[in-house]
């Protein structure tokens, strides 16, 4: 069996759900839990995907926690001013 994601229109929904109801012995529907609390979880779940390889092939730099601090510094001392 396999696994897909699927978007209905509602204008169609009814006529989707008539679909299942006949096609029930080869389709099964079922909530993914990780959208029900939160609707862009999977789209989160690539960008920081994306984010970690970037990282690790270092195509982002990663800021230590000292350069971290002293870019901080400097951004709210020139806000300041």
């Amino acid at each position: 069996m396999q696994t897909l994601s699927i978007q209905v229109q509602d204008s169609y929904m009814q006529q989707f759900m008539n679909f299942v109801k006949e096609s029930h012995s080869n389709i099964t529907i079922s909530k993914d839990k990780d959208i029900q609390f939160d609707p862009y979880f999977h789209e989160r779940k690539r960008e920081l995907q994306q984010i970690r390889a970037d990282v690790k092939s270092g195509k982002m730099e990663m800021l230590s926690e000292e350069q971290y601090e002293k870019e901080i510094e400097q951004f709210f001392s020139e806000l300041e001013q």
